[in-house]
């Protein structure tokens, strides 16, 4: 299974707030948020890790790959985590499925373990196109609510409130023909991920849910004691 991270924006709110770090490199616990994803990602299986980054996290990035971090970069500036993920395509393509984060998505090392093991039954017994992770935790501006029936198969992606349990995470697990979905909603004009999340389903993609307990975002200062929080 592939694993991808998009750590391609500029993290222009917590600019704003005063943070001059690259968003990727903002340190949760003492660890830059790619590097914990990485680790991360290594501990659950993989053998490689595909980045998209803008120039300003270009240089650690690379630095880390000298050190002998399993990464593979392409160095992007993006107008969304959708074009983000489409210029990661050519390292996604083939047979394998794969997991995408953003690199602000702070979760529970244990629940993420628990997810991909989910992830790898169902995909090896075909039972759907995707699991996206979903959480009740609502601590975001704009979040995507996410619609699910009793068996927590995804009916709709949804921006405002209609009793649905759960909002998007911002961690996807897809097979590889979510990726032709992709290439039609930039052919499109089409942007955001949750456009394409909604145009999976209307391609007849079969999404299931898994459930977080917590999932952060970190787009503020203060959302950082926040992860941190969680962490501990």
């Amino acid at each position: 299974m592939r694993y991808a991270v998009i750590a391609a924006g500029e993290g222009s709110r917590l600019a704003q707030e005063g943070m001059t770090t690259p968003k990727p490199l903002v340190k949760i616990g003492g660890e830059c948020m790619v590097d914990r994803l990485v680790r991360i990602f290594v501990a659950a299986g993989a053998k490689e890790v595909c980045v998209v980054c803008n120039p300003s996290s270009e240089a650690y990035i690379k630095s880390r790959q000298e050190a002998g971090a399993p990464l593979r970069s392409i160095v992007r500036t993006t107008p969304s985590s959708m074009h983000s993920m489409y210029e990661l395509m050519p390292m996604l393509e083939g047979d394998e499925p794969f997991v995408l984060t953003t690199v602000d998505t702070v979760f529970r090392e244990s629940e993420f373990q628990d997810y991909v093991a989910a992830f790898e039954k169902m995909v090896a017994a075909g039972e759907a196109d995707g699991l996206m992770g979903v959480t009740t935790y609502i601590d975001d501006e704009k979040p995507l609510y996410v619609a699910t029936d009793d068996d927590l198969n995804i009916r709709a992606f949804l921006d405002a409130d209609e009793n649905p349990r759960y909002v998007s995470g911002g961690i996807y697990g897809l097979t590889p023909c979510a990726l032709a979905t992709l290439r039609r909603c930039v052919d499109r004009g089409e942007s955001r991920m949750r456009n394409f999340q909604r145009a999976l389903l209307s391609d007849g993609l079969q999404l299931k849910a898994f459930p977080f307990t917590k999932v952060i975002d970190v787009d503020h200062a203060g959302d950082i004691a926040k992860a941190e929080a969680l962490l501990r």
